[in-house]
């Protein structure tokens, strides 16, 4: 079986699918990772992002691999390097190019073929699996997702500039040719602006049982 979680950036879905897919034993995937491990791979090549021939080349013949949670390239753990203030400013213009979307859709359904899964990222629930059995878009407010991400501690960025940066990724992910950030028909949706993990979880436990 297969959860599908979708939403925007900030709104909870790796927190909450992480939690899920432990708590059931399932496989973790998530999408995201995977086009920021491509982003880390193209900037270490000094790709440009804006060249989009050379990006599907790097995607199709990239050593990628998802063992648990983490992300590996050519066997090396990059997962802790993949959330930087330079990786969050191309990963999304570069999910923007369509052939590295279907690289990566076909890789997530390789990596959940056959598996209990809990699959998570934009167009998870539209795209990649339509017919999942439970479709879940988690969204909240600009303020509460960079407050959330301000938290992390990993950003260089101030506040105002997190939400501004998170505002205009949510511009590109709407206008996206392929894949673009929207909600499904038939998809549960839950604002987490004011809930905490734990309320998230039991709120979409309660439609999974």
């Amino acid at each position: 079986m297969v959860i599908a979680i979708d939403g925007p950036a900030g709104s909870g879905k790796s927190t909450i699918a992480k939690l899920l897919a432990e708590k059931l034993d399932y496989t973790y995937i998530n999408s995201g990772k995977l086009y920021r491990a491509i982003t880390l791979g193209c900037l270490r090549s000094k790709i440009d992002i804006t060249d989009s021939e050379k990006v599907i080349e790097y995607a199709r013949n990239i050593n990628i691999e998802y063992r648990k949670t983490d992300v590996f390239i050519k066997g090396e753990n990059v997962t802790d390097l993949l959330h930087t203030d330079e990786i969050d400013k191309f990963s999304s213009p570069l999910s923007a190019i369509v052939p590295v979307r279907h690289i990566v859709n076909d890789l997530i359904h390789k990596l959940a073929e056959g598996q209990n899964a809990v699959v998570e990222g934009r167009d998870m629930t539209t795209v990649v699996f339509p017919d999942a059995k439970h479709r879940f878009y988690l969204d909240a407010s600009a303020d509460s997702r960079a407050k959330r991400r301000f938290d992390q501690g990993v950003s260089n960025l101030s506040l105002l500039e997190i939400k501004n940066a998170i505002l205009q990724r949510d511009e590109i992910d709407k206008n996206k040719v392929e894949g673009s950030l929207k909600i499904a028909e038939g998809v549960q949706y839950l604002d987490t602006s004011d809930l905490t993990i734990v309320q998230v979880y039991e709120k979409l436990i309660e439609s999974i049982d």
